[in-house]
Parts: structure tokens; sequence; C-alpha cells
């Protein structure tokens, strides 16, 4: 979506979202929290910045009244790029054009190594390293550094652990509370598919959301040792583990009357499509597996309300595992060596930021100093306490932090592997065998 620009005439009446009438650089009119003062920003004014991100629809409307907001502190007019699916091929040919934008967002801390090492980033300046110190644990600072430097800011953080539920549905089919356990869960799915309601939506058509799948279960099931081993590519994924969590997996994807749609419907289905089915009325699923965003889509696609149609539980622990808690983010990162590239990095790293997003709902930010009472309501301010609360004991996204060319990439590496896996869930030696061979080249083209 485009970013919306005011007409002159109504300019004024939207002073707390846009530009300061007048060209002034007056701050007075600001809602309460962080001044340009605060936070050292610099004067922008008659400066142009371009910020680019993957995001669309909704999650690009409530990021612009942040871009709006920081514009309204420094006088800046900065414009939106989206980069598409495939980020890192996206800003890689821009910056190689001489046309990056000043600040990007990377879905993936793959790709922040990745441009690091091409000496593609710019170093995070001391006003950004304070607000990261005081605003963010120890363990988030580190998602956003490479080799000692740091370079990110986690603007945005996802609790990947998370499965949303109809209410509904779960009381027709006489459900009375949520799974704990995965044997637990695959009993709710058969009574509710018992019940005439398609249990689970899985959104294959995106890979991403199979890495999701099976991240979290590998993380209870095989253990965080084992996680870090295979994310790193220590292990390799012909490992015993990774197959004993694929045929963990094939316990539900290889019965297609418990997927929304049967196997063609899951492979066929798009992330945003699983969670309105799911949510549709009547539903066409009772459950969806995805993290907190799902709140975006179900809040603006939807008719369901957050806490009382759409409740969530954690994702079930498996074989006696811990529950896991992954965890997924973007990064703001400068690719460009100028003040307003720092400046809008000092803004994402504030307080001030974190609550101008999630005050719009379908967000967690990993901002350790923002009171829980931002959040709009009392399923997110859970999510987050869950994620904050967790400091540093947490495992980031596997796939996020692999190649791009392997886990982040549509159509190919670990997204493509794990939907022919989901298309043909008996194969187990077959996906590990095509996961193993993706993954040794791409972690041996990366160096």
């Amino acid at each position: 979506m485009k970013r919306t620009v005011a007409l002159a005439a109504t300019t004024c009446a939207l002073a707390l979202l846009t530009t300061a009438c007048g060209g002034s650089g007056s701050h007075s009119s600001a809602p309460s929290g962080a001044t340009a003062s605060d936070l050292h920003l610099p004067d922008l004014h008659g400066q142009h910045l371009e910020v680019a991100a993957v995001w669309t629809g909704p999650e690009q409307k409530n990021f612009m009244k942040v871009i709006q907001r920081f514009d309204q502190l420094t006088g800046a007019k900065t414009d939106f790029v989206p980069t598409g699916d495939n980020v890192s091929t996206f800003l890689g040919t821009k910056i190689q054009g001489g046309g990056a934008p000043d600040v990007a967002f990377l879905p993936q801390p793959g790709v922040l190594a990745q441009f690091a090492k091409s000496g593609w980033l710019k170093p995070a300046d001391a006003s950004v390293q304070k607000q990261l110190k005081s605003n963010y644990s120890t363990g988030w600072q580190n998602q956003g550094a490479y080799k000692g430097t740091q370079y990110g800011v986690y603007f945005k953080a996802a609790n990947k652990s998370t499965v949303w539920y109809n209410t509904k549905a779960f009381s027709t089919a006489g459900v009375s509370s949520p799974p704990a356990t995965w044997p637990e869960f695959l009993k709710v799915a058969q009574t509710l598919s018992d019940s005439g309601t398609p249990p689970v939506s899985v959104g294959g058509a995106d890979g991403w959301t199979l890495t999701d799948w099976f991240e979290n279960v590998y993380l209870s099931q095989a253990g965080p040792a084992k996680y870090d081993q295979l994310t790193k590519h220590q292990i390799k994924w012909t490992d015993p583990s990774v197959g004993k969590a694929l045929t963990t997996l094939g316990q539900l994807f290889g019965k297609p009357a418990l997927l929304a749609g049967g196997t063609r419907g899951a492979v066929a289905t798009e992330f945003p499509a699983s969670v309105d089915q799911t949510f549709a009325d009547p539903a066409k699923a009772a459950m969806v597996y995805e993290g907190d965003f799902v709140a975006t889509n179900i809040t603006s696609d939807t008719k369901a309300k957050i806490g009382t149609d759409a409740k969530v539980f954690p994702f079930p622990t498996v074989d006696g595992g811990q529950a896991p808690m992954v965890v997924g983010g973007d990064v703001a990162v400068a690719l460009k060596s100028s003040k307003g590239a720092q400046a809008l990095l000092t803004y994402l790293a504030s307080t001030d930021a974190a609550r101008t997003e999630v005050k719009q709902g379908g967000f967690i930010s990993p901002n350790k100093s923002l009171d829980l009472s931002a959040y709009p309501d009392a399923t997110e301010q859970s999510l987050a306490k869950s994620l904050t609360a967790a400091g540093d004991n947490f495992r980031f996204d596997m796939s996020d932090q692999a190649p791009a060319a392997f886990g982040g990439t549509k159509g190919q590496g670990e997204w493509k592997d794990l939907q022919d896996f989901l298309a043909n869930p008996s194969d187990v030696a077959g996906a590990q065998s095509k996961l193993e061979t993706d993954a040794a080249a791409a972690f041996a083209n990366a160096g």
C-alpha cells in the first residue's frame, strides 16, 4: 500500500500524525513521550529518506504511523519502499546499483551477516547504542550485531510459538480447554474433525509457515543444543533428530481430514487465507498456527474479536520437552552513512517508536522498557509479556539465521522442501535428503 499523503487543507488537523504545519520544526504539539531533544535527534528539515521493508497491507499502514511520527520530530520526509518477498535480492541489486535506501529492515539475521561481510552495513552510532542498552536485553542486542559490531535495531519481534483458535468451534466440539502437549493437540484435532469443523488451517503456499511448524516441534523435541547445531549446520539435516521431528509433523500433515481443504488445500493456502478461514463465519477451520502477528489479520480481515472469538495458546510441548519459545523479528540497519539514517535507527530503538506501533495492534516489540499497558488488549499484553519475560531464554527462527538461499527465498531451499514434504509427508527420508543437499550448498556458498 502506498503511503497516504494528506491533502493540504487537512494537514494542520492531522498534526499529530504528520510533519508540523508551517515547517517551523516546533515539537510543541507532539504527543507525550520522547522528543527530538530527549533522543538527540538532529534537525532533518529538507532531507528525504527512504526506508525499505517487506511489509504490505495493514503492517505497512501501521508502520507508516511510526514514520510520520519520526518525520514530525525531525522535519524529515521519509518514503517507504516495498522490497517484495526476496528482500536480500532486492536490496543487493539496489546497493550495487548505487540506489540503496537509507535504512532497510532485514527479516533474517543470516542476511544481516551476509550484508555485514560484504561491507554494505553502516555501524550503529553512539545515540543508537544508547537507546539499545536502555531498552533491549543483551540477547536482542546481540541479534543485531556481527562479530562484535552493532549494526541493527530489532524494532519488530514475533512470538512464533502460538496457536490461535476459534472459540465457537472449540465450544461446539465440546473442547473445554486448549491442548498443552502434542498428543493432546492431535486428540483435540480429531475431536474437532468429528464435530464437522476441519481442525487445522495450514498456510502451506507460503513456505515460511512450514519452517515455523518444524522449528517449534524440533526445539521442544530435540532441545536447544541440537537446535543450535542444526541452525549452524553443525549437524546434517539427515540427522535422526530431524527425521523424528518430520515424523511427528507427519502425524498431522499425513491426515488430510485434520487439514482445512485436505492436503491439496493446505499446500495451496496462503498465510492470510489460513487466518481468514479460521475466523470466518461459519468457520472453515478451528485452529491456525502462527505468531502473534496473526492478530493483525484477524482484526483487519475478519469480524472476529480477539479475546472473545479468537484466543491463543502456547505451541504444545513434544515428547516431554520444554515449551518452545521461537522468535522472529525484523532488524533495521543503515545502508548509507548519513545523519538521517542514524537518526531513524535511534528513533526505532526508542520506547516512543515502540509505543506508536504497538497501539495499532498486531505487533510485539522486544523493547523491555515499554509498559504493557501500551498494547491494545489483554491477549497482546500476554504475548508481549511472555516474550520480554523470557529475557535471553529464546531461540531465533532457525530458517531466518540460515543463508537466504536456503532459509529465506520463495520457491527454493527449505521453503520448497517443506512444501514438498507437506504434499507427501510419508517420505521423511526423501525430505531429509533434499533439505541436506540444499542446506550444504547454501552454507558452502555463504562461506
